[in-house]
């Protein structure tokens, strides 16, 4: 009995310290988990911060360019007003032309008048007789004189017609697209049947959507919009001729940078002839 005692003694240290070591592990352990979980955290919230800051700048970044458009739409704007008002008062100066020229007319067929009537009374010679020798007499000063302001009238007319032909064509195109929608309409969409036609667009590395943008001068947005590229600019001729284009390469089927660059060349000619035209029935 006496021996049995200090064994069962022993048995039971021994398990009361497996106890207690497992006790400690278990609280390494947790605390091991603890310290992982809060690292874990402070990872994701580096994440997250970074990824604010990006948001946050390209929100910064789209609010500067819209703040440049604006800006360079009011400057559009008053460019064009001025345009406005020059062609305003040329208009005014030709037509007070117009007016004084004809005044002058009358007045040299008076002064003729008063001539023949003087003639007969003083020399006592006929009308006709009169009316020949006044003509004569007259006739080289008052056709130097008509004609000198007439042609001058003319050739300011034409060059004034010359030097604002491009602004009644771009003071029509506004005044119909309407200039209060000016900032709304700096972009069009391009419609697709299937978004597959994205990549043939989209060109390897980039390079039809590059060579499209370079010779057009819009910007081509593809992104997640479903069977729809985004075309901006602020010249609406840019972004017709762009449109036009991709429309002309689809339908054919041929994309690469030789071919947009023709096809778009092409389009250009072809706004270009339809714009003359609007500018001379315009003008007319």
């Amino acid at each position: 009995m006496n021996t049995l005692l200090p064994v069962l003694a022993g048995i039971i240290g021994l398990a009361i310290g497996f106890l207690i070591a497992k006790m400690f592990e278990a609280e390494a352990l947790k605390k091991e988990k603890i310290l992982q979980a809060k690292e874990k955290f402070i990872e994701l919230k580096s994440e997250h911060e970074k990824f604010i800051l990006g948001r946050e700048k390209k929100i910064n970044d789209a609010e500067k360019r819209i703040r440049d458009k604006e800006s360079k739409v009011s400057s559009e704007l008053d460019k064009n007003k001025k345009l406005n008002q020059s062609l305003e008062e040329k208009e005014a100066d030709f037509e007070y032309k117009m007016d004084f020229l004809e005044k002058r007319e009358l007045e040299i067929n008076k002064l003729h008048k008063r001539q023949v009537d003087m003639l007969e009374q003083i020399s006592g010679m006929s009308a006709e007789d009169a009316k020949k020798e006044l003509v004569e007499s007259l006739k080289d000063e008052a056709k130097t004189d008509a004609m000198s302001f007439i042609q001058d009238t003319i050739e300011e007319a034409k060059m004034t017609a010359q030097q604002e032909a491009r602004k009644v064509v771009l003071n029509t195109i506004q005044r119909r697209v309407g200039v209060e929608q000016a900032v709304e309409n700096c972009v069009s969409v391009f419609n697709l049947e299937s978004d597959d036609i994205k990549g043939r667009i989209i060109g390897r590395e980039g390079r039809n959507i590059r060579a499209l943008e370079a010779v057009t001068g819009v910007e081509i947005i593809v992104d997640d919009t479903p069977e729809a590229i985004i075309l901006s600019c602020f010249d609406p001729i840019r972004r017709e001729i762009a449109r036009l284009s991709m429309h002309k390469l689809v339908t054919d089927g041929r994309i690469h940078p030789a071919r947009i660059e023709e096809v778009v060349r092409k389009t250009e000619k072809q706004i270009t002839e339809e714009i003359i035209e609007v500018g001379k029935r315009t003008v007319i």
